[in-house]
């Protein structure tokens, strides 16, 4: 069966993530306005401007559809701005609080390689780029993987969050670990439970 996984469309980097899920056999549908958000699978907030999203969010009226979604248990993927916009002081569905652009700015950007806690297969391949990390967090918050004391993926339920782009690197295992989570089966190589 083809997963329908959306992608918040407003700004930043959706195009990669579109080419991975195709990659993987799921169906993406860009999300731009309310309508786009029915009958999805999963979803995927990327990267790109948290302050534009927001902006883009209210303008479209996407606050409430996409807590709603979350809320009712559909699988959600935020990378780098989108662990931002997860976040309380955002859309308020992750319980963390992020601080933007927590490794310095864009001359402050760099790759990892990275041990992500349920994703087998080896350590992670990590592009960060103005990143955020996760400066709280509440007790139902799994902390998957850190750099330099700081927590750079959490998982809360079926609500993951990364502090980089996957993408950008092609690294498709966070993209099987988002389709795992509704209950479809384990991808090879990926912890999906």
């Amino acid at each position: 069966m083809t997963r329908t996984v959306g992608i918040l469309a407003l700004q930043g980097g959706f195009e990669a993530h579109t080419k991975i899920l195709r990659a993987l056999g799921a169906e993406p549908r860009e999300v731009r306005v309310p309508a786009d958000i029915e009958g999805l699978d999963a979803l995927i907030i990327p990267g790109g401007e948290s302050t534009v999203m927001t902006l883009g969010i209210d303008r479209e009226g996407l606050g409430e559809p996409l807590r709603a979604l979350a809320g009712s248990g559909v699988p959600v993927l935020g990378t780098c701005a989108g662990m931002i916009m997860l976040d309380r002081d955002h859309l308020g569905v992750l319980d963390i609080r992020t601080s933007r652009n927590a490794f310095g700015r864009q001359l402050r950007s760099f790759e990892a390689e990275i041990e992500l806690a349920g994703v087998q297969g080896g350590p992670v391949h990590a592009v960060f780029i103005r990143a955020p990390w996760v400066a709280e967090h509440g007790d139902g918050v799994e902390v998957l993987a850190m750099v330099d004391g700081h927590p750079v993926a959490v998982r809360q339920g079926r609500l993951l969050a990364v502090a980089f782009h996957p993408e950008l690197a092609g690294e498709t295992r966070l993209h099987q670990l988002l389709l795992g989570m509704n209950g479809a089966g384990r991808p090879t190589g990926v912890d999906g439970s």
